[in-house]
């Protein structure tokens, strides 16, 4: 049996899906019970847990092999993560998949998550994605309802991951133990910058989309309001002063999945609705 906490996220959801699809016995686990989704596969188990209070894992680990961890904002001000991994240890759990993040790599963020998961004993897999496709969410009312997109560092490019990938990725991490001991950079295919996502969308909805620049104190205003400050300067400077290693296609997706790694207009395709 697989858990995955962070049921409702963006790469919980289709890993879920893509583990019930194999065969899989999986636990979702979420914050709030009623966070998730009720259009889970079937078979699939719903329980509640908060991994900032680890004693709540508990009962979604009876019998698990494998869970995959993904941290909300929250648990990097109040969480420890050496808790977490003792309830983990404890229940008998074979293998974690940690959701990472590139900046750990490129020392924009701290490694006390991955250090916790490592030094455990268990046997592990570390996913590092970088900038995510899905971050474009938070432009979708102005383009649904302007066609306007606002967003700092105009011309810097980054390449997007598409959080289905990293699903695919993080399923073929629980299923399959030769993966342990591996740290996956996870990327889109090529670097595009904010301009060219606008345009991207436009064309996609079939509309063009104003791109009006932020600078960058407008940016950190607007993101202090759901992101941790620390969190919100590491993402600055990776979006607005990358280095080489940031802004360098992976070949990560592909080496585990054997296909190329998504596009952001495949991404922007399928999740047409939230900008038409």
């Amino acid at each position: 049996m697989i858990v995955v906490t962070g049921a409702t996220g963006n790469v919980g959801r289709p890993l879920i899906q893509s583990l019930a699809a194999a065969g899989e016995q999986v636990t979702a686990v979420s914050r709030r019970i009623s966070d998730v989704p009720n259009g889970v596969p079937n078979g699939v188990r719903r329980l509640q847990a908060d991994l900032s209070q680890p004693e709540t894992l508990e009962p979604a680990l009876d019998g698990a092999e494998a869970v995959f961890l993904l941290t909300a904002a929250e648990f990097l001000a109040n969480g420890n993560m050496k808790d977490v991994m003792e309830v983990v240890e404890a229940a008998g759990v074979e293998r974690v998949v940690l959701l990472s993040s590139q900046g750990v790599g490129t020392k924009r963020h701290p490694s006390d998550l991955e250090d916790a998961v490592t030094q455990s004993g268990l046997g592990w897999t570390m996913l590092r994605p970088g900038n995510f496709a899905s971050n474009a969410f938070q432009w979708a009312e102005s383009i649904r309802t302007q066609r306007l997109m606002a967003a700092p560092f105009a011309d810097v490019a980054l390449p997007a991951v598409d959080p289905d990938d990293i699903a695919e990725v993080a399923a073929a991490a629980l299923r399959d133990q030769s993966h342990a001991s591996n740290v996956y950079t996870l990327t889109g295919p090529v670097a595009i910058s904010p301009r060219q996502q606008a345009e991207a969308i436009g064309q996609v909805v079939g509309e063009p989309v104003q791109f009006v620049e932020l600078s960058r104190e407008e940016a950190r205003s607007r993101m202090l309001a759901y992101m941790p400050e620390p969190v919100v300067e590491a993402t600055l400077g990776a979006l607005g002063t990358p280095t080489a290693a940031e802004q360098e296609v992976s070949p990560d997706v592909e080496k585990v999945l054997g296909r190329p790694a998504r596009t952001f207009t495949d991404w922007v395709t399928r999740n047409l609705p939230a900008f038409k």
